[in-house]
């Protein structure tokens, strides 16, 4: 079998495929982060000299840590089924270059030329805090999660994925504002304000923007996985919550630390329900992998005893940690593929039962089943006669170990697709759950 593009095939991509929209993305995000960079070391010169060089650079140190702590916690959320990098790196640049950069101009904009004038210095500032502020970010952060609705929909199999997105542009975000605040803070009152800014901003209330933009991409994964009328408003939805919880931590500044004190409740009550949400979306895909899975047993690419591996973070883990030992990191690539590949499988099921599936869901299908094969094929190239793992009683209880001739699976079952259809057929595969392949032959074990 010839080599398979691993990253194609679990991204659903033509091989070899390189998106030229994603890479103007990211090279214009990343423009427009140095931007409000170049804009703040300006700054730091203008303001303090050597002093503001000296600024400046704790300001970015300073705003890089909470990025190192909030996003391995957020990516937590996603490692049964984790999102492409190019993806989330994406995300993350847009919401530290396009999203602050709309937001700095628009907010200046809207208070000195609006709020200010209108309705006084004091007044003024507080409508641009409370309401101009909440509404031009969230847009701005959401802007792209609508532009991954459009262009990437198929990325989004649940809420936690839409959360996961949005996750990572706020992130960006409140890196490139915690610069801001920082320097600024480091301006006003010197160092001591600096920690202080640090401390509210960077640990007490990390997850503020990720939690008010998680709205936004919950409601953008409704629209994703559901079809109907509801799914229009959805995203209109999620965005209104975020507005209100970006405002509801704005104002609360006026009423002091009882204010905050509420806010924060509020906020980390949002953020139980996340939780609670990603833990959901997990046990409905561990059930789709137990549901799915067990029709593919007759090709002796995977068996119960898999399953039950797939089924769990502790078995996925083991069963990494095996492949490693009996056959270094090649094995263990080989069974993060296989599991991957195993867990888009059950996923596109899943995606077939809402009616939200993408076309050809066979090609799909069969590109899955190839890659458990290859990886199976390049593990037992290293470990002839590997050691049982635990999570099968021996080697020829699970399909990652089972030696057979997979190419009669993807030959079949690509010939039983292109057979014409028989009369009073209705023709449409791509919106129907696809034949399984058929069984493997007597003695191809």
């Amino acid at each position: 079998m010839p080599a398979l593009d691993t990253k194609a095939i679990l991204q659903g991509t033509e091989p070899g495929h390189r998106s030229i929209g994603l890479g103007i993305g990211m090279a214009i995000s990343v423009v427009c982060a140095l931007i409000m960079l170049g804009y703040l070391l300006w700054v730091g010169l203008e303001t303090g000299e050597v002093a503001g060089i000296v600024g400046f650079l704790l300001s970015v140190a300073a705003a890089v840590i909470p990025v190192a702590i909030v996003v391995p916690l957020v990516l937590l959320l996603d490692r049964l089924e984790p999102e492409p990098t190019s993806m989330l790196t994406f995300a993350f640049l847009w919401g530290a270059g396009v999203a602050i950069l709309l937001s700095f101009l628009l907010n200046t904009a809207g208070m000195e030329i609006y709020a200010v004038p209108v309705f006084g210095p004091d007044t003024g500032a507080l409508l641009s805090t409370a309401v101009i502020a909440p509404v031009v970010e969230e847009s701005a952060k959401g802007l792209v999660l609508l532009i991954l609705l459009w262009r990437r929909r198929h990325e989004l199999d649940s809420y936690t994925d839409g959360v996961i997105y949005a996750a990572m542009v706020a992130i960006g975000f409140a890196f490139t504002e915690n610069a801001l605040y920082f320097l600024s803070s480091f301006f006003q009152e010197g160092l001591f304000g600096l920690v202080f800014t640090f401390v509210l901003r960077g640990l007490v209330i990390p997850f503020g923007h990720p939690l008010y933009t998680a709205m936004i991409g919950i409601g953008v994964a409704y629209a994703a996985i559901h079809r109907g009328r509801a799914r229009l408003l959805a995203p209109v939805a999620g965005w209104v919550a975020a507005v209100l919880l970006h405002a509801i931590w704005n104002g609360a500044t006026v009423f002091g630390w009882v204010g905050l004190g509420v806010a924060y409740a509020v906020l980390f009550g949002v953020l139980v329900i996340v939780i609670v949400t990603a833990v959901r979306d997990r046990r409905r895909q561990v059930g789709a992998i137990a549901h799915h899975l067990p029709r593919y047993i007759p090709t002796a690419l995977v068996t119960a005893d898999d399953i039950r591996m797939l089924s769990s973070m502790a078995g996925r883990r083991a069963a990494r940690s095996w492949a490693r030992r009996n056959a270094g990191r090649r094995g263990r690539r080989a069974m993060k593929d296989y599991q991957l590949a195993a867990t888009e499988l059950a996923l596109l099921h899943q995606r077939l039962e809402r009616g939200v599936a993408r076309p050809n869901p066979e090609g799909r299908r069969d590109a899955f089943l190839a890659l458990m094969h290859a990886a199976r094929e390049v593990f037992l190239g290293r470990a002839r006669e590997p050691v049982a793992p635990a999570w099968a009683p021996t080697t020829t209880d699970s399909g990652f170990l089972t030696r057979s001739d997979f190419s009669h699976v993807i030959a079949q079952a690509r010939a039983t697709r292109e057979m014409p259809p028989q009369p009073g057929s209705s023709g449409r595969g791509s919106a129907q759950e696809p034949p399984s392949p058929p069984p493997r032959e007597p003695g191809s074990g």
